[in-house]
C-alpha cells in the first residue's frame, strides 16, 4: 500500500456510513410526519417542505456514492454538513435542557456518522471502490 492510500478494510466504514445515510434518507420519504417534513418543522428547520426532501435526497445519493466508493471524498462533504446541522439542531438542545450525559447518549450515532464521514474524507475510499477502479482504468488508457 502506498503512502496516503486507505487499506481495503475501509470498505467496512464505507458500508456502515453509506448504508445508514441511505436508510435515513429513505425514511424521510417513507415517514414524512415523523422523520421528514414533520420532523424538520418540529426542530425549526426553515422551509421544511423543501429542506426535508432535499436532505433526504442528499443522504440517499451521497450515501450510495459512499457505499460504492464513487466520488467518496466529495460525497463525504455534504454528509458532514448534514451531521453538523443534525447535531446542532437536535443534540445541542438536549445538552442545554438535560445535560451532557443525556446528550451523549442521544448523540452516539450522530458522532459515529460524523467521525465516519471525516475518516472517509481524510482516508479516501480504499482499493475496493469504483474510485480505485476508475483511477486504474484511466492509468491503463493513458488518460
Amino acid at each position: 500500500m502506498r503512502r496516503g492510500e486507505a487499506p481495503a478494510s475501509v470498505l467496512l466504514i464505507r458500508a456502515m456510513v453509506g448504508a445508514i445515510f441511505v436508510s435515513e434518507g429513505l425514511q424521510k420519504f417513507l415517514f414524512p410526519d415523523a422523520l421528514g417534513v414533520g420532523r424538520f418543522t418540529k426542530i425549526g428547520i426553515p422551509l421544511p417542505e423543501l429542506m426535508a426532501p432535499f436532505v433526504g435526497s442528499v443522504e440517499i445519493g451521497c450515501g450510495l456514492c459512499v457505499v460504492l466508493g464513487l466520488f467518496t471524498r466529495l460525497a463525504a462533504v455534504p454528509l458532514l454538513a448534514v451531521m453538523i446541522v443534525a447535531i446542532s439542531t437536535t443534540k445541542v438542545p438536549i445538552l442545554l435542557k438535560s445535560g451532557f450525559w443525556s446528550m451523549a447518549h442521544e448523540a452516539r450515532t450522530d458522532y459515529a456518522m460524523l467521525l465516519g464521514a471525516l475518516f472517509l474524507l481524510a482516508a479516501g475510499p480504499g482499493p475496493w471502490s469504483l474510485d480505485a477502479w476508475l483511477r486504474a482504468r484511466r492509468g491503463k488508457h493513458g488518460v
